[in-house]
Protein backbone atom coordinates (compact mmCIF):
# COMPACT_ATOMS: atom_id res chain seq x y z
CA UNK A 1 0.00 0.00 0.00
CA UNK A 2 1.34 3.33 -0.82
CA UNK A 3 -0.44 7.19 -0.75
CA UNK A 4 -1.43 8.57 -4.16
CA UNK A 5 -1.54 12.78 -4.17
CA UNK A 6 -2.64 15.00 -7.07
CA UNK A 7 -0.69 17.65 -6.56
CA UNK A 8 -3.08 19.82 -9.23
CA UNK A 9 -6.86 19.03 -8.71
CA UNK A 10 -10.19 21.16 -9.82
CA UNK A 11 -13.31 20.08 -8.52
CA UNK A 12 -16.50 21.83 -9.51
CA UNK A 13 -19.54 20.79 -8.17
CA UNK A 14 -21.61 23.58 -9.82
CA UNK A 15 -19.92 23.78 -13.40
CA UNK A 16 -18.19 20.02 -13.62
CA UNK A 17 -19.02 16.40 -11.40
CA UNK A 18 -18.02 17.92 -8.16
CA UNK A 19 -18.03 14.82 -5.81
CA UNK A 20 -18.68 11.99 -8.55
CA UNK A 21 -15.30 12.96 -9.64
CA UNK A 22 -13.57 12.90 -6.24
CA UNK A 23 -15.30 9.29 -5.92
CA UNK A 24 -13.27 8.37 -9.29
CA UNK A 25 -10.20 9.70 -7.81
CA UNK A 26 -10.54 7.67 -4.44
CA UNK A 27 -11.70 4.52 -6.30
CA UNK A 28 -8.93 4.16 -8.34
CA UNK A 29 -6.45 4.60 -5.14
CA UNK A 30 -6.63 8.26 -4.44
CA UNK A 31 -5.84 9.76 -1.13
CA UNK A 32 -4.91 12.82 -1.13
CA UNK A 33 -5.16 16.07 -3.53
CA UNK A 34 -4.15 19.38 -3.68
CA UNK A 35 -6.97 21.42 -4.45
CA UNK A 36 -6.43 24.44 -6.71
CA UNK A 37 -8.97 27.16 -6.36
CA UNK A 38 -10.42 28.27 -10.36
CA UNK A 39 -10.34 31.40 -12.29
CA UNK A 40 -13.16 34.06 -11.09
CA UNK A 41 -14.55 33.27 -14.24
CA UNK A 42 -15.42 30.12 -13.28
CA UNK A 43 -18.22 31.82 -9.85
CA UNK A 44 -19.19 34.17 -12.65
CA UNK A 45 -17.21 37.02 -10.54
CA UNK A 46 -15.36 39.84 -12.53
CA UNK A 47 -13.67 41.17 -9.47
CA UNK A 48 -13.21 45.03 -9.14
CA UNK A 49 -10.88 44.62 -6.01
CA UNK A 50 -9.19 42.24 -4.14
CA UNK A 51 -11.73 41.57 -1.99
CA UNK A 52 -14.09 40.23 -4.62
CA UNK A 53 -12.12 37.28 -4.75
CA UNK A 54 -13.49 36.29 -1.20
CA UNK A 55 -16.02 34.19 -2.93
CA UNK A 56 -13.57 32.35 -4.99
CA UNK A 57 -11.79 31.62 -1.65
CA UNK A 58 -14.45 30.65 0.07
CA UNK A 59 -16.28 28.81 -2.32
CA UNK A 60 -12.88 26.30 -2.59
CA UNK A 61 -13.24 26.10 0.66
CA UNK A 62 -16.28 24.50 1.16
CA UNK A 63 -15.46 22.12 -1.83
CA UNK A 64 -12.57 21.07 0.47
CA UNK A 65 -14.86 20.51 2.98
CA UNK A 66 -17.45 18.16 0.64
CA UNK A 67 -13.94 16.43 -0.11
CA UNK A 68 -12.93 15.30 3.30
CA UNK A 69 -16.41 13.57 3.84
CA UNK A 70 -15.88 11.66 0.40
CA UNK A 71 -12.87 10.44 2.33
CA UNK A 72 -10.30 11.89 0.66
CA UNK A 73 -7.90 14.10 2.22
CA UNK A 74 -7.36 17.53 1.04
CA UNK A 75 -5.26 20.68 0.70
CA UNK A 76 -6.45 23.86 -0.69
CA UNK A 77 -4.53 26.08 -2.17
CA UNK A 78 -5.55 29.30 -3.07
CA UNK A 79 -4.46 32.32 -5.86
CA UNK A 80 -5.13 33.99 -8.92
CA UNK A 81 -4.82 32.74 -12.06
CA UNK A 82 -2.61 34.56 -14.14
CA UNK A 83 -5.09 34.64 -17.41
CA UNK A 84 -6.86 36.95 -14.73
CA UNK A 85 -4.47 39.66 -16.48
CA UNK A 86 -5.64 39.50 -19.36
CA UNK A 87 -9.30 39.57 -19.10
CA UNK A 88 -8.69 42.55 -16.41
CA UNK A 89 -7.27 44.70 -18.25
CA UNK A 90 -9.51 44.23 -21.39
CA UNK A 91 -11.89 46.50 -18.97
CA UNK A 92 -9.86 48.52 -16.68
CA UNK A 93 -6.53 50.33 -16.63
CA UNK A 94 -3.98 48.00 -16.84
CA UNK A 95 -2.36 49.50 -13.51
CA UNK A 96 -5.74 48.88 -11.98
CA UNK A 97 -6.12 45.52 -13.00
CA UNK A 98 -2.42 44.87 -11.80
CA UNK A 99 -3.81 46.11 -7.94
CA UNK A 100 -6.72 44.30 -7.95
CA UNK A 101 -4.71 40.76 -8.74
CA UNK A 102 -2.11 41.74 -5.63
CA UNK A 103 -5.25 42.44 -3.60
CA UNK A 104 -7.07 39.11 -4.64
CA UNK A 105 -3.51 37.20 -3.62
CA UNK A 106 -3.02 39.74 -0.21
CA UNK A 107 -6.67 37.57 0.53
CA UNK A 108 -5.35 34.03 -0.61
CA UNK A 109 -2.52 34.87 1.64
CA UNK A 110 -4.62 35.45 4.36
CA UNK A 111 -6.35 31.83 4.52
CA UNK A 112 -2.83 30.34 3.68
CA UNK A 113 -2.24 32.67 7.64
CA UNK A 114 -4.83 31.36 9.29
CA UNK A 115 -4.03 27.49 7.95
CA UNK A 116 -7.46 27.11 5.92
CA UNK A 117 -4.85 26.76 3.14
CA UNK A 118 -1.40 25.73 2.82
CA UNK A 119 -0.18 27.14 -0.23
CA UNK A 120 -0.66 30.10 -2.97
CA UNK A 121 -1.05 29.92 -6.71
CA UNK A 122 -0.17 32.70 -8.97
CA UNK A 123 2.16 32.72 -12.53
CA UNK A 124 2.48 34.58 -15.98
CA UNK A 125 0.45 33.52 -18.92
CA UNK A 126 1.07 30.56 -21.02
CA UNK A 127 -0.03 32.19 -24.32
CA UNK A 128 1.66 35.20 -25.84
CA UNK A 129 0.54 38.43 -24.56
CA UNK A 130 2.02 42.00 -25.31
CA UNK A 131 5.24 43.40 -23.57
CA UNK A 132 3.39 45.43 -21.52
CA UNK A 133 1.37 42.51 -19.77
CA UNK A 134 4.67 40.56 -19.29
CA UNK A 135 5.90 42.78 -17.43
CA UNK A 136 3.00 43.71 -15.30
CA UNK A 137 2.74 39.78 -14.98
CA UNK A 138 5.85 39.40 -13.95
CA UNK A 139 5.05 42.39 -11.30
CA UNK A 140 2.46 40.24 -9.73
CA UNK A 141 4.07 37.27 -9.66
CA UNK A 142 7.10 38.53 -7.43
CA UNK A 143 4.65 40.22 -5.13
CA UNK A 144 3.09 36.55 -5.37
CA UNK A 145 7.08 35.24 -3.92
CA UNK A 146 7.02 38.15 -1.26
CA UNK A 147 3.50 36.86 0.12
CA UNK A 148 4.71 33.37 -0.19
CA UNK A 149 7.47 34.10 1.64
CA UNK A 150 6.85 35.99 4.23
CA UNK A 151 4.11 33.16 5.11
CA UNK A 152 7.07 30.75 4.46
CA UNK A 153 4.15 28.39 2.00
CA UNK A 154 5.05 26.83 -1.21
CA UNK A 155 3.72 28.84 -4.38
CA UNK A 156 2.00 26.50 -7.38
CA UNK A 157 2.96 28.37 -10.63
CA UNK A 158 0.89 28.40 -13.73
CA UNK A 159 3.19 29.65 -16.58
CA UNK A 160 4.40 29.31 -20.20
CA UNK A 161 6.05 26.08 -21.60
CA UNK A 162 9.39 25.43 -20.71
CA UNK A 163 12.27 25.83 -17.97
CA UNK A 164 11.15 29.35 -16.71
CA UNK A 165 14.29 29.27 -15.34
CA UNK A 166 14.23 33.23 -15.16
CA UNK A 167 12.14 32.80 -12.50
CA UNK A 168 14.96 31.22 -10.00
CA UNK A 169 16.14 34.76 -9.58
CA UNK A 170 12.56 36.48 -9.31
CA UNK A 171 11.66 33.91 -6.20
CA UNK A 172 15.54 34.68 -4.61
CA UNK A 173 15.14 38.25 -5.23
CA UNK A 174 12.16 37.66 -2.95
CA UNK A 175 13.46 35.69 -0.74
CA UNK A 176 11.54 32.27 -1.25
CA UNK A 177 13.45 29.21 -1.35
CA UNK A 178 13.27 27.59 -5.23
CA UNK A 179 12.23 24.12 -3.32
CA UNK A 180 8.92 25.97 -2.62
CA UNK A 181 8.44 27.06 -5.94
CA UNK A 182 6.18 24.59 -8.15
CA UNK A 183 5.65 24.60 -11.83
CA UNK A 184 2.00 23.16 -12.37
CA UNK A 185 2.22 21.45 -16.02
CA UNK A 186 5.75 20.83 -16.14
CA UNK A 187 8.20 19.85 -18.01
CA UNK A 188 11.46 18.31 -16.85
CA UNK A 189 14.22 21.08 -18.18
CA UNK A 190 12.61 23.32 -14.91
CA UNK A 191 14.92 24.04 -12.44
CA UNK A 192 11.55 24.46 -10.34
CA UNK A 193 10.10 21.74 -8.18
CA UNK A 194 8.37 20.11 -11.41
CA UNK A 195 4.52 18.81 -10.98
CA UNK A 196 4.10 16.59 -14.23
CA UNK A 197 0.96 15.47 -15.79
CA UNK A 198 0.66 11.60 -14.69
CA UNK A 199 0.86 10.52 -18.08
CA UNK A 200 4.56 12.44 -19.05
CA UNK A 201 6.82 9.86 -20.33
CA UNK A 202 9.59 11.44 -18.35
CA UNK A 203 8.80 10.28 -15.15
CA UNK A 204 10.68 7.13 -14.88
CA UNK A 205 13.50 9.36 -15.64
CA UNK A 206 12.95 12.00 -12.79
CA UNK A 207 12.73 8.92 -10.25
CA UNK A 208 16.40 7.86 -11.41
CA UNK A 209 17.84 10.53 -11.59
CA UNK A 210 16.56 11.48 -8.02
CA UNK A 211 14.25 14.39 -8.75
CA UNK A 212 12.02 15.75 -6.29
CA UNK A 213 8.70 15.97 -7.81
CA UNK A 214 5.04 15.47 -7.67
CA UNK A 215 2.40 13.87 -10.38
CA UNK A 216 -0.52 15.77 -10.94
CA UNK A 217 -3.94 15.47 -13.21
CA UNK A 218 -4.72 19.14 -13.62
CA UNK A 219 -8.38 17.69 -13.89
CA UNK A 220 -10.32 21.04 -14.78
CA UNK A 221 -14.18 19.51 -13.45
CA UNK A 222 -16.06 21.22 -16.25
CA UNK A 223 -18.63 19.76 -18.16
CA UNK A 224 -17.86 21.84 -21.40
CA UNK A 225 -14.45 20.03 -21.49
CA UNK A 226 -14.61 16.28 -20.19
CA UNK A 227 -11.94 14.81 -18.70
CA UNK A 228 -9.71 17.63 -19.61
CA UNK A 229 -6.91 17.90 -19.02
CA UNK A 230 -6.60 14.00 -18.17
CA UNK A 231 -9.10 12.71 -15.55
CA UNK A 232 -9.45 11.95 -12.22
CA UNK A 233 -8.33 8.61 -11.90
CA UNK A 234 -5.40 8.78 -14.05
CA UNK A 235 -2.37 9.96 -11.08
CA UNK A 236 -3.42 6.66 -9.19
CA UNK A 237 -4.19 4.53 -12.57
CA UNK A 238 -0.89 5.71 -14.26
CA UNK A 239 1.15 5.02 -10.92
CA UNK A 240 -0.20 1.47 -10.35
CA UNK A 241 1.02 0.75 -13.91
CA UNK A 242 4.29 2.26 -13.65
CA UNK A 243 4.77 -0.66 -10.40
CA UNK A 244 3.26 -3.08 -12.34
CA UNK A 245 5.72 -2.57 -15.42
CA UNK A 246 8.81 -1.82 -13.20
CA UNK A 247 9.81 1.34 -14.26
CA UNK A 248 9.22 2.42 -10.45
CA UNK A 249 8.84 0.44 -7.08
CA UNK A 250 6.62 1.18 -4.43
CA UNK A 251 9.65 3.11 -2.49
CA UNK A 252 10.16 5.15 -5.41
CA UNK A 253 5.61 5.97 -5.46
CA UNK A 254 5.92 6.73 -1.07
CA UNK A 255 8.90 9.69 -2.18
CA UNK A 256 6.36 11.01 -5.08
CA UNK A 257 3.48 10.99 -3.76
CA UNK A 258 4.12 11.13 0.51
CA UNK A 259 8.07 12.28 0.96
CA UNK A 260 8.20 14.92 -1.64
CA UNK A 261 4.97 16.86 -1.49
CA UNK A 262 4.96 16.61 2.47
CA UNK A 263 8.58 18.36 2.44
CA UNK A 264 7.43 21.24 -0.20
CA UNK A 265 3.91 22.33 1.30
CA UNK A 266 4.97 21.07 4.67
CA UNK A 267 2.14 18.61 5.70
CA UNK A 268 2.05 15.16 6.61
CA UNK A 269 1.25 12.84 3.90
CA UNK A 270 0.39 9.51 4.85
CA UNK A 271 -2.09 6.07 5.15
Amino acid sequence: MYPVTDDHIHIDPVNGRGLAAVKDFRNAGGSHIFLVSKPSGSFGILPGRGSDFLPVFEGTLRVAEMVREAGVTVFPVLGVHPAEVSRLSSVMPLAEAVSVMKGGLEVAAGFVGKGDAVALKSGRPHYDVPSEIWDASNEILSFAFSLAADLDCAIQLHAETGPCSDIVTMAAGAGLGIEQVVKHYATPDTPLIPSMIATHPGIPDLVRQGRIFTMESDYMDENSRPGAVIGPKSVPRVTRKMIEAAVITIDDAWKIHSENPSRIYGVDINL
